[in-house]
């Protein structure tokens, strides 16, 4: 017997009617928001405020020292927010979505939101160039420009981004609110992880934060152009397939090639009928079907060919163009 869990692995018969997010006003609102947080916490570090202060003293209370039995267990538990495996994870789940609803709207999802990941996050790493805790020089000191990666948090924002797709992309609203909280769960616990570990500040992690959600929020303004790669993708593989199909039909073996009536030889056929036999009509309709079997015809009106080395009789010069002769006259023969 079927039961529900099952049934629901199958797929669905035809893609769903989809309904992608729109910016809304309060979306909106709280994409400006979350905007001048992080501009703000920037600033604050920038400036070596009382933000920085409290990365110093996180940093020399030393979590790992204080409460080593969680170590083995949260150096695995970090992987969660490590850009391949999170990717795999995830990428594996809504592949097989896009495989049962016939849409690749999840894939292109995923993708969009990793490339902007990787460019916002990236080009701000390399631009601020802060120091990690490990390779400080100066305690007090923000440690800007000085040649590091880690502000903000990779694994933080990438938690945010990669788990909180799944919550974007759920289609009715208690998933979205329990995917929601596992999400924020997640990437909230991979976040004060690296924090105990040592790999980064505090003020990296809540620079994190903020820029996952960006991604998250700024994401229906690039389904228009999801919407339009999907169709473009589905065209080109319809194209694709109809070329194989075609190149399959001309490859199929023992499948011989019909012969196809031209118009021409039909009509002369129609007129044969209509003339009746023994006319020129039928003759001509006779050579036309021969022409288009691709079989050699005969006149029955010409004279056949002499075979080779046969001599035709030649007209007799007195008797003109007829080439047959009189006969003798049959008298005796005289004498001069």
């Amino acid at each position: 017997m079927r039961t529900d869990i099952f049934a629901r692995l199958d797929r669905e018969p035809e893609p769903p009617k989809i309904v992608a997010p729109r910016m809304s006003r309060h979306r909106a609102a709280l994409f400006g928001g979350t905007l001048a947080f992080y501009l703000a916490i920037v600033f604050a570090v920038l400036v070596t405020s009382w933000l920085v202060v409290l990365d110093w003293k996180v940093m020399l209370f030393r979590p790992y020292q204080q409460w080593p039995e969680l170590h083995a267990f949260l150096d695995y538990y970090v992987v969660l927010g490590q850009r391949g495996p999170t990717a795999v994870m995830v990428a594996c789940w809504l592949g097989w979505r896009s495989w049962r609803q016939h849409t690749l709207r999840p894939l292109l999802v995923l993708g969009t939101s990793l490339l902007l990941l990787n460019v916002t996050v990236g080009a701000v790493k390399l631009g601020l160039g802060r120091l990690g805790p490990h390779y400080a020089t100066q305690i007090g000191s923000a440690e800007m420009f000085a040649g590091g990666d880690i502000f903000p948090s990779g694994h933080t924002a990438n938690a945010v981004v990669t788990w909180g797709i799944l919550a974007y992309l759920a289609t009715t609203p208690r998933a979205r609110r329990y995917l929601s909280a596992v999400s924020a769960t997640v990437s909230l616990g991979v976040g004060l992880t690296t924090v105990y570990i040592g790999t980064h500040w505090l003020s990296d992690v809540v620079l994190g934060w903020a820029a996952g959600l960006l991604i998250l929020l700024a994401l229906p303004w690039f389904e228009p152009l999801i919407a339009r790669a999907e169709r473009w993708i589905l065209d080109v593989r319809e194209q694709w397939r109809a070329r194989r199909r075609a190149v399959r039909q001309v490859r199929a073996p023992g499948v011989a090639p019909q012969p196809v009536l031209l118009p021409q030889s039909i009509a002369a056929e129609g007129a044969a009928l209509a003339a009746g036999p023994g006319t020129p009509a039928a003759h001509l309709a006779t050579g036309a079907r021969a022409r288009a079997h691709h079989v050699p015809t005969v006149c029955p009106e010409r004279p056949q060919p002499a075979p080779a080395g046969t001599r035709r009789p030649q007209p007799h010069p007195e008797h003109g163009s007829r080439g047959t002769a009189s006969p003798a006259p049959a008298g005796p023969l005289t004498g001069g």
